[in-house]
């Protein structure tokens, strides 16, 4: 397997001589794919884990086979060994058009909305109605219509459309302020799905507060708030009409996280330049799907919808597109996201400044791309499940089976901290001092 973790750690301004103590075991592939799934994997948790453990001089492991259950950690929710169901809508998938394919996204009931509106139809006429029309053209009219979805290309195709992707990590500090004492640090969590969500719950695992904020009408997906929330408060509140609480959150915040499209929460004063200058000291990381810049910057998307447009479902295909054996693109970024937040937020401690990290999921599929070559051969990969990379959380409607957060310190396993997944019942307050 190669070690890419060496050029990830120092893009996300660690120091080489943290390397040393992550040691990584298992198979070199524990993904089926034409890409170094595990190896990307293994890069981004190991970064996690480095900057999770930043000074302590503690050693830190990781086993793939946990790993490849950590990639895939919603295929494994139970609640008293039950199913939760599935995220993804039959309708969220690839679609044959007149010129070739579109992978749609209706997970959430507003973009089901959105996609019935464009396509003028019912729901069972869905695939008639997409092969009717042109891939490019139906994708244009989805995203202006407020839908998710995305056309098909090839890489060559996508980066003549695209422009130069953005790198996999960037970090800039945005403006002066005196280094914050130390002390436990609080997080708030504005992201949905799954990268942004990853990347906090990973924080929690490492100590962190965390209080997520979802807007009252816009309910999660049950099993994507089960496997997201742990370790986090979750509070519905509304940016539109509670400014002044939302000032409040800010100014007792370390780490501010936001998972949306470039703009999109700046109307809330959101901007990373805007809240350096209200509230010096401020650690935000942003997450988006198309980048900053460029064409795609202001696309709607998620981790399927990246894959179909960059090449990576034709690459992963055979006579029709395919995906990768995990949704890498948003688990990637979400702990390279955390690893990120945590460096940055010892270099605030020790040197002072507002800091701003921002990732892509076009960055970290522009990285992947860039590995093909690299990619384990097929064959040698295997599927790993195993009992003992889960873990049990009660809740007060039962016991909740969870995929552990990856990796080891100190020789002992990470564990979800509490409290339990509860979407959306937590007070909008910090709770320490």
């Amino acid at each position: 397997m190669a070690d890419l973790l060496p050029p990830v750690w120092a893009a996300l301004g660690g120091t080489a001589a943290e390397l040393d103590r992550l040691r990584v075991t298992g198979p070199a592939a524990t993904l089926r794919s034409t890409f170094p799934v595990t190896a990307v994997g293994a890069a981004a948790v190991g970064a996690s884990l480095l900057a999770g453990t930043l000074g302590t001089a503690a050693p830190v492991g990781l086993d793939t086979r946990g790993l490849a259950v950590a990639l895939r950690s919603e295929r494994y929710v139970r609640l008293d060994g039950r199913s939760l169901g599935n995220a993804f809508d039959p309708l969220s998938a690839f679609h044959r058009t007149a010129d070739g394919w579109l992978r749609l996204h209706v997970n959430y009931p507003w973009h089901r909305a959105a996609a019935l509106r464009v396509l003028g139809c019912a729901e069972e006429e869905v695939a008639a109605a997409i092969a009717a029309r042109a891939a490019v053209e139906l994708e244009s009219a989805l995203h202006d219509a407020g839908g998710v979805a995305a056309a098909v290309r090839t890489e060559d195709a996508w980066r003549a459309t695209s422009g130069p992707p953005p790198p996999l990590v960037e970090h800039r500090v945005v403006g002066a302020a005196p280094a914050r004492p130390a002390r436990r640090p609080r997080v708030l969590d504005l992201t949905r799905v799954i990268a942004g969500p990853v990347a906090t719950r990973t924080l929690a695992v490492h100590g962190a507060d965390v209080l997520r904020l979802d807007a009252p009408d816009r309910p999660e997906i049950p099993l994507q708030a089960a496997d997201t929330l742990a370790g986090k408060r979750s509070a519905l509140f509304d940016l539109r009409v509670e400014q002044a609480m939302l000032e409040q959150l800010l100014a007792g915040a370390d780490v501010v996280v936001t998972g949306y499209r470039p703009g999109a929460l700046d109307r809330f004063g959101l901007d990373p330049d805007a809240l350096a200058q209200r509230h010096p000291g401020l650690v935000v990381v942003t997450l988006s799907a198309g980048g900053h810049g460029g064409p795609w910057a202001g696309r709607r998307g998620f981790d399927s919808i990246v894959q179909a447009a960059c090449g990576i479902a034709l690459a992963e295909g055979h006579d029709e597109p395919g995906a990768l054996p995990a949704q890498v693109l948003d688990h990637a970024t979400g702990y390279l996201a955390a690893a990120g937040a945590l460096l940055a937020l010892a270099r605030q401690r020790q040197d002072g400044g507002s800091h701003h990290v921002r990732l892509s999921l076009i960055g970290t599929a522009a990285w992947l791309l860039g590995l093909r070559a690299e990619a384990a051969v097929a064959e040698d990969a295997e599927d790993a499940e195993d009992a003992s990379y889960l873990q049990e959380v009660d809740t007060p409607r039962g016991v909740l089976t969870l995929a552990r957060p990856p990796g080891t310190v100190g020789g002992s396993p990470l564990a979800w901290p509490p409290p339990a997944p509860s979407f959306g019942t937590a007070a909008p307050i910090w709770t320490e001092r």
